[in-house]
């Protein structure tokens, strides 16, 4: 119930007047009824009205089937402030009336679902976080996807149990001391191997193996 005072564009006070209404959409005309939708038990004394949750039963290429909790199945029309793509079995919020040909529904929320909530965006779109970190968290994985990704900060960390890279080429550079600790190292190379420094130095505390057909010193 929406409970009101009404004044006169004079300033002269009338008595309070009480406005009982809801409105609710129906395509592009509004229609405003003495009582508020309910569920299935009181939908057939508002002439057909609902408002609750509907079950997803079949997504279509443009339609969407859902089965309200009478049993009965429409195809209620996304109406989300935010693209979203419903899977089977989804629950859904939904608002309408009318059975059969003549009814429409509308998808004005989302209770519980599996499908995939998609952002699309036209144009340059910035993300920020003043005073303040941005994470981004993904229970399976987190998938960057661009044709170029630039990464620009003064200190970078990675930290996995297990990272495997696969380039087409790389070049690095490094302006100081590049050190590497590691276990183990196996390094194999399908062609040339070639290192160039001004002084070169390797240390082993047992054996230093070189096996080849040929060894060239000096």
């Amino acid at each position: 119930m929406l409970s009101c005072r009404v004044p006169e564009a004079s300033g002269r006070g009338e008595p309070e007047q009480t406005m009982s209404a809801v409105l609710s959409f129906v395509g592009s005309q509004a229609f405003v009824g003495s009582h508020a939708f309910v569920g299935p038990d009181g939908r057939e004394a508002l002439g057909g009205r609902y408002l609750g949750p509907a079950t997803v039963t079949r997504i279509g290429a443009a339609t969407l089937e859902a089965e309200l909790p009478t049993g009965e199945r429409v195809n209620p029309r996304l109406a989300l402030a935010f693209p979203f793509a419903p899977a089977e079995g989804d629950t859904l919020l939904v608002i309408g009336q009318g059975t059969g040909a003549e009814s429409r529904y509308f998808v004005i929320g989302v209770i519980e679902s599996t499908g995939q909530t998609a952002l699309h965006f036209r144009g340059d779109v910035e993300v920020r976080a003043d005073g303040g970190s941005l994470e981004l968290h993904g229970e399976h994985g987190v998938m960057v996807h661009g044709r170029q990704i630039d990464i620009k900060t003064k200190r970078l960390e990675v930290l996995a149990d297990k990272a495997t890279e696969a380039f087409g080429s790389v070049m690095t550079r490094v302006r100081s001391l590049l050190s590497v600790h590691v276990g183990d190292s196996d390094m194999v190379v399908h062609g040339e191997w070639s290192n160039r420094s001004k002084r070169a130095s390797v240390t082993s505390q047992e054996v230093v193996s070189i096996n080849g057909k040929e060894v060239h010193l000096g």
